[in-house]
This record gives structure tokens, sequence and C-alpha cells, in this order.
């Protein structure tokens, strides 16, 4: 079976509101797309970022794009946390520039910086809702 994709809106509001949180100012939200994926043959991989790449960009005459594709095998069935998880570390793979380039995977070290930063998301949204019921 091919893979087939699938438009998620779920997905788009869960990335716009993390990169807002997660202060990625960089990341413009309009040029962001999500997709879910069903019948990839990927047996570890949950989630993917694609970029519009500076040719398309400049033959077809669009700004620099990025989609998210979540794998719905396996993404569907994490728990919400590492679906946030999955998702931040996706975000970082989008440079500061929002060129249509990526920034590279640096293993551990990757996998503590998405650590670090859904900490520090689960502390501002604590805050937030203490902040709130005074």
């Amino acid at each position: 079976m091919p893979i087939k994709y699938y438009e998620a809106p779920e997905i788009k509001k869960q990335v716009d509101q993390l990169a807002q949180e997660c202060e990625f100012y960089h990341v413009v939200p309009q040029f962001v797309f999500c997709v879910r994926s069903r019948g990839s043959k990927a047996k570890r991989t949950i989630a993917r970022i694609h970029g519009l790449g500076k040719i398309w960009q400049g033959v077809l005459n669009l700004p620099p794009s990025y989609t998210i594709e979540v794998i719905s095998e396996i993404y569907d069935k994490m728990s919400s946390e590492d679906k946030e998880k999955t998702l931040i570390h996706e975000l970082m793979h989008i440079p500061g520039g929002f060129s249509g380039g990526f920034r590279p995977h640096k293993g551990y070290v990757e996998r503590k910086n998405v650590e670090m930063i859904y900490k520090k998301l689960q502390s501002a949204r604590a805050a937030k809702k203490q902040k709130q019921l005074f």
C-alpha cells in the first residue's frame, strides 16, 4: 500500500501553539503545514519534517515553507507528552532564518534539548495556570 497523506488540522493547531509557547519566534505559522500519513514502511520514524528547497522557492515564486508529517501508525499510539516532545523535536529542525533548510540532528544532545524545552514549557504552563487561579 502506498503512503497516503491527510490534512491534520489538530496537529497544525498544536504545532502553532507549541511554537508560540516554546518561544520559537522564527517559525512563521502560516508557512508551516501539517499532515498525517498512513502506509509508511518506516519502522523507527515517528514524524519527519519536509522543507521547500531554495530551487522550488525560486521557480514557483513561493516563500520558504515546511511540512511536518506525523506517521499515524506510530504517532497516534503515543502519549500526549510524547506527541508534544515529537512535535517540539520537529520544530527544532527549522533554522533561525526560516529559509527552507534544516538544522541537523545532534543525537543525544538533541534529545536532551527537547527534554529541557519540554520541562520549561511545563513550568510555564503550571505558572500560567496558577496565575489564572488568583
